[in-house]
């Protein structure tokens, strides 16, 4: 919706937009005329084609009839969150193997927590990513010092996300160490989930970074 609050007519308005991620946008550009103190809503489509976290951004220009150049008013972004998109889902422990070996793309983030129960940072995962936990029986593991638990998720589009949670306790200081590794198919998929869990996983401040590289040669 474009409120013209001004006493003047503004012409040749545009709305423009761009995207980062794999968002296309669908529709062409078209001018508007919008009178003074009138308003008129305009739909600008967007193709979304993978799960992919992603940000839309853009301006709206117009001139007026005093105005030789054109103005600019530049958007506020909007960040397009990849848990838009998955949800959890089952599959058996071959399955699991199976596209464990099979898919190019993972993501290696690295565990850096003030959790200090194992069990309820694999449930702070679990919740923050939007996946299954499908190992049976976590909270045998809370006494153990250690846990290992295989999560998975999918896409609206069909894509797969799986995910292996690695970690340890130290049983002096209670700090949990460990691994989160993510594969997909696709490098949106484990980028997107690995940057989720590396702004999440703490509950007040954000972790380091982790990296997505091929898993083949």
């Amino acid at each position: 919706l474009v409120v013209n609050q001004t006493d003047e007519s503004l012409q040749n308005l545009t709305v423009e937009l761009n995207t980062s991620g794999d968002l296309k946008i669908a529709d062409r550009i078209q001018e508007h005329t919008i009178a003074p103190k009138q308003s008129k809503t305009i739909n600008v489509s967007i193709k979304v084609s993978s799960t992919e976290s992603g940000v839309i951004f853009g301006s709206i220009a117009y001139s007026t009839a005093k105005g030789v150049d054109k103005k600019i008013v530049v958007l506020n972004s909007i960040h397009m969150d990849i848990m838009d998109y998955i949800h959890p889902a089952n599959c058996t422990d071959t399955e699991f193997r199976s596209m464990w070996a099979e898919f190019e793309w993972e993501n290696k983030v690295s565990v850096n927590t003030d959790f200090t129960e194992l069990t309820s940072y694999l449930n702070h995962i679990v919740k923050i990513t939007n996946m299954k936990c499908l190992t049976p029986d976590v909270d045998q593991y809370s006494e153990c010092g250690f846990l290992a638990a295989n999560l998975y998720a999918c896409s609206i589009f069909g894509e797969d996300a799986l995910l292996n949670l690695s970690v340890e306790q130290n049983p002096v200081s209670r700090k949990i160490t460990g691994y989160v590794r993510i594969r997909s198919k696709t490098q949106g998929v484990a980028l997107s989930l690995g940057d989720k869990i590396t702004s999440n996983q703490r509950r007040e401040t954000k972790a380091s970074t982790g990296d997505a590289k091929s898993n083949k040669s």
